[in-house]
Order: structure tokens, then sequence, then C-alpha cells
């Protein structure tokens, strides 16, 4: 067995096992049906395929050696993980506009716009990952192989471009989310005259959770999205799993940031489990600015 393999393999049992328990506690309380909880529904969704991918890609390799089956395990990880970075993205475009437009965020028109982003990225993502199997990939032509096997170089050409153009428009609104923030908390020092050390450590403590997100999201998957291009399938093999065993661990950090540091979902949990509260419990409403 390669231990990277191996350690791919764990890292997709832990991801399959965080998220699904997240998707079961938002599929089990009534009360998670805000968009703000279908978007992180749809990332755990997501991850959870991903991390069975990682699974299925582990077993097939090992017990059922097939070009066909390699290409619709290659194909659903392609999906599963552009899913996932394309729902951090709809999270990040909720989060904006629960701050820019406060006023209208509780509305038909957002619940439409949710759905809308939702039905696009795993539109897209369904048909990235269709790509191999429709005869992207270079099974018969060993010299236009990337660095992972049977995609083309073109195939993961694209594939980093999407996730670089992705992650420059969530640092664009990471940006203008921190403007918005820090505009909030002068006009509260206006209007009180000073500003207070409480909203001072809450705007600090906002900056920074959103500094930690981007920064995680980038060191996860930015060394693996770079490797894609600039890499040589004449490299080393150990090279490729070096970088794309740390995108992994971003589907399994993701329901640690967006999910179990949320307080419905942490009171859900209870319930879910043990009861501790009665299921008629009340829910505050809260903002996506809120988590």
């Amino acid at each position: 067995l390669n231990p990277w393999d191996v350690m791919l393999c764990v890292s997709g049992t832990a991801i399959a096992c965080e998220n699904a328990l997240v998707v079961a506690i938002i599929c089990y309380s009534p009360a998670l049906r805000t968009p703000m909880f279908v978007l992180v529904g749809s990332l755990a969704t997501a991850d959870l395929l991903a991390g069975l991918g990682l699974i299925l890609n582990f077993v097939f390799q090992y017990v059922i050696r097939s070009e066909t089956v390699s290409l619709l395990t290659v194909g659903f990880l392609v999906a599963s993980f552009a899913a996932s970075v394309s729902s951090l993205l709809a999270i990040t475009v909720d989060r904006y506009l629960s701050l820019y437009n406060a006023l209208t965020y509780y509305s038909e028109r957002t619940v439409l716009c949710i759905h809308t982003m939702l039905a696009g990225a795993w539109g897209v993502s369904l048909c990235l990952g269709l790509l191999p199997v429709l005869g992207w990939n270079c099974l018969h032509d060993p010299a236009a192989c990337s660095v992972v096997r049977p995609l083309t170089k073109s195939n993961v050409t694209l594939l980093s471009a999407s996730f670089f153009l992705i992650f420059l428009i969530m640092l664009h609104l990471y940006i203008e989310i921190c403007k918005i923030v820090c505009r909030h908390a002068h006009q509260i020092a206006l209007q009180q005259h000073f500003l207070t050390a409480s909203h001072y450590v809450a705007t600090k403590k906002g900056v920074s959770t959103l500094a930690i997100i981007l920064g995680t999201f980038g060191a996860s998957w930015l060394p693996f999205a770079i490797y894609c291009v600039v890499g040589d399938p004449g490299y080393p093999p150990v090279y490729t799993y070096a970088t794309l065993l740390p995108a992994t661990y971003n589907s399994m950090i993701n329901p640690i940031i967006y999910a179990y540091r949320n307080q419905e979902i942490q009171r859900s949990m209870w319930v879910l489990f043990c009861g501790c509260f009665q299921a008629k419990v009340s829910f505050r409403s809260r903002s996506p600015s809120d988590v």
C-alpha cells in the first residue's frame, strides 16, 4: 500500500464523518431552513461527497483496477471539490449581501438569489466532473497527461484558473466586508462619541475571523492549484500527493469554521443526540455576518 493513498483515505473518512453529521443536523432541524444554513448544507454535502470520493478512489485503486472506474472516480472527485469551492464562494457572497443590503436581506429576492447561486454552482461543478468521463482525458495519449492522471494538462489548467478566479473574488469580497465592518464601527463611535472596548474587540475579532477563513482556504488549495499549472507529469508522484493532501484538509476544516461554531447547530446537536433541550426550543434568527 502506498502510504500517501492511505493518508488520503483516512482524510476522506474523517471528512465524510464530519460533514455527514452536519448534513444530518441541518436535515433534522426544521429551524435550520434559512438561506445561510442552506448554503452551509450545500458546502457540507459537497465535502461529504468529496470524502466518499477519496474512500472510493482508494478502494477501486487497490481492489477494482479499471480505466472506466478510474475516470468515474476522478470525475466524481473533481465535481465534489468544485462544488465545495463554489459553495464557499456562495457563502462569501451571502455574507457580503447580508451586510451590504442589510435592510432587504430577509426577503424572497434573497432566497431566490441563494437558490440560483447554488443551482449554478452545482451545475458548473457537475459539468467539470463530466469532462474527463466524456473524453477529456489522457488514457489514450500519455503525452497529454498532467500531474493528476488521467486528467489532461489543459483540463487541470482550466480547473486551476477557475480556482484562482474564485479565490480573487473571495479576497475582494472579504476586503469589502472588512471595510463595511470598520465603517459600521466608526459610525457607532461617532454616535456614542467614542469607540467602546467591546466594539473594538468585536471589530478586531470579526476581521481576524475573516482573515483566518480566507487564509485557511488559500493555504489549503493554492499549493495544489499552482503545482497543477507548473508541474510536469515526469516529476515524482510524491509532489502531487504532498500538495493534494493539504487541499483535502480544507474539507475537513470547513465544518469547524462554518457549522460547529454556530450556536444553532450546537443546540441542534444536543437535541439530536441526547435530547437535552426540547424540540420546540426557540432559535434566534442570525445573519450570515454573525457567523
